[in-house]
């Protein structure tokens, strides 16, 4: 952000002892101006869309809305204002709540003014950033022409899983992210198989910069150092985030790391898609949580649909919506007997996509390093996957309209 640029800044806490020692503490700062204090979370929202601040200093506990609710509204009214949450609760499930809500940094009460000041200047810069690049109209995909829709102001994270290996989780990442790439809606791929991930040979892309590069940064990243560490496919314009060079660098990246490097692609690209491993360990979990869509991938064995009834059972008990959840049927041999029909019947979800068993093409392709859809849309695998694309796009739709209903937009 330019030296000569205030940072705007609204203090939201129900106590007034605790606002006046903000403002206080920011008093002296010549780049950052107090424009406006609320006591609760509806008078935030209210002052956060009257005054579009940069930075929102945002209390937890309040007395009619938590802080984590009054930033998901924030960020949905107002996607260029960065929540900086400030809490008493130093607990790694309220900081992980507050990051998947969209805030932008989390700071234990009382701050050290060092820290809250450092932690202004990077929202800061981040909201000049997204007021720069947010578009005056909604995008055009490639999927059929069906427009972008947004959660929250922002690109769309798509997970793509299968609770069973083999099942071709990569190949679809891949092809989905060329059904979905245009100029206008651009498209970043990011391995999280981070111990043996494989994800950019897809493209038949290797570089020296991948993930480890971005996590120890988590919390300071910024459009250069992005664009310095993702890949790009030079035949589709799509950017590739590529897994650690070796298995035991995965170590080094929390789930933590991993969802704020998501959050902060969300506002770079239009979609955002993660090839996940079958094992639910803490990133894979993470990006499940996080994902405003998830791809789920069945075969037609029976340990993959028993796996993929499980994984349901699972998102039943968390409680997380079955619409943010798109099931597909990959290498689908119609001489077998299990339909897809049948799957849905068992998993009570339907299948909205079925990408046909084709090894002629998708075998080559894959040793190529080369996403079989760039060879051609009219053969019945790469129409499976144009299926899931438009499906995927008609989906983001519903649930943004529904998202901007429920909060009065």
């Amino acid at each position: 952000m330019p030296d000569e640029e205030v940072i705007r800044v609204i203090i939201v806490d129900d106590i007034a002892e605790t606002r006046e020692q903000l403002r206080k503490l920011l008093q002296f700062e010549g780049d950052i101006e107090v424009v406006g204090v609320a006591s609760t979370g509806a008078e935030g929202i209210k002052a956060a869309i009257e005054s579009q601040p940069d930075v929102v200093l945002m209390d937890i506990n309040m007395p009619d809305m938590d802080g984590i609710v009054a930033t998901e509204k924030i960020r949905a009214k107002q996607p260029a204002s960065q929540i900086v949450i400030l809490s008493v609760q130093n607990d790694p499930n309220y900081m992980r709540k507050a990051m998947l809500a969209g805030a932008r940094d989390f700071l234990p009460k009382p701050p050290d003014v060092d820290d809250l000041t450092a932690a202004i200047r990077r929202a800061g810069q981040m909201a000049q950033q997204e007021r720069l690049k947010q578009a005056a109209t909604v995008p055009t995909s490639a999927a059929g022409g069906a427009t972008t829709a947004y959660f929250g102001g922002k690109g769309v994270v798509i997970a793509v899983y299968s609770p069973k290996g083999g099942t071709g989780v990569t190949t679809i990442t891949a092809n989905l992210a060329v059904a979905l790439q245009s100029k206008k809606s651009p498209v970043a791929v990011v391995d999280g198989r981070l111990q043996f991930g494989d994800l950019s040979f897809f493209f038949n892309e290797k570089g020296r910069n991948n993930v480890m590069d971005l996590a120890p940064r988590a919390d300071e990243l910024e459009q250069e150092i992005i664009s310095d560490v993702m890949l790009e496919h030079e035949a589709t314009g799509i950017h590739i985030l590529a897994a650690p060079a070796r298995p035991e660098q995965a170590e080094g990246v929390t789930g933590e790391e991993f969802v704020k490097i998501l959050q902060f692609l969300k506002g770079m690209y239009s979609y955002v898609l993660v090839d996940t491993g079958s094992n639910l360990n803490d990133v894979t979990l993470s990006v499940v949580d996080m994902a405003d869509m998830i791809v789920l991938v069945s075969t037609q064995d029976i340990p993959s649909i028993k796996n993929i009834r499980l994984f349901l059972d699972l998102v039943d008990a968390l409680g997380l919506n079955r619409q943010q959840i798109l099931l597909v049927m990959n290498q689908f041999d119609k001489r077998r007997s299990i339909t897809p029909e049948r799957v849905g019947e068992i998993s009570k979800q339907e299948v909205v996509a079925v990408m046909p068993l084709d090894e002629r093409l998708v075998v080559p392709a894959m040793d190529r390093g080369e996403p079989f859809l760039i060879q051609g849309k009219n053969n019945p695998v790469s129409r499976g996957v144009l299926t899931l694309a438009k499906n995927l796009v008609q989906r983001i739709e519903e649930l943004s309209e529904a998202e901007q209903e429920s909060i009065g937009i």
